[in-house]
């Protein structure tokens, strides 16, 4: 529920017009303000990803199913992060031969 409340948030900073809907336009001027250069295109196969009702722009939850994804790629990274651990017993960043070894 508080993810929720803090979605409402980022998505009304999306939203400059209050309208309810994301727009390439807006999902732009937002990617640009966190350092990204997408272009058109890309900016429209953002929202095609999850327009499910393909009229677009993304709404609140078409907007909480890219949030979802996104934790989800997050969730995987950190996984392969532990596993890399469990390799890198002296944790120098690498996995030599003698680490590989004591795995197998």
């Amino acid at each position: 529920e508080e993810q929720v409340s803090e979605y409402k948030e980022a998505f009304s900073l999306f939203d400059k017009d209050g309208d309810g809907q994301i727009t390439t336009k807006e999902l732009g001027t937002v990617m640009r303000s966190l350092g990204q250069n997408p272009s058109e295109s890309e900016l429209q196969d953002m929202i095609n990803e999850v327009d499910a009702d393909n009229n677009g722009t993304i709404d609140f939850p078409e907007f909480l199913t890219m949030m979802a994804r996104k934790m989800k790629d997050t969730d995987s990274e950190e996984e392969i992060r532990e596993a890399f651990k469990v390799f890198d017993r002296d944790n120098n960043g690498f996995i030599s031969a003698a680490e590989l070894r004591h795995v197998m």
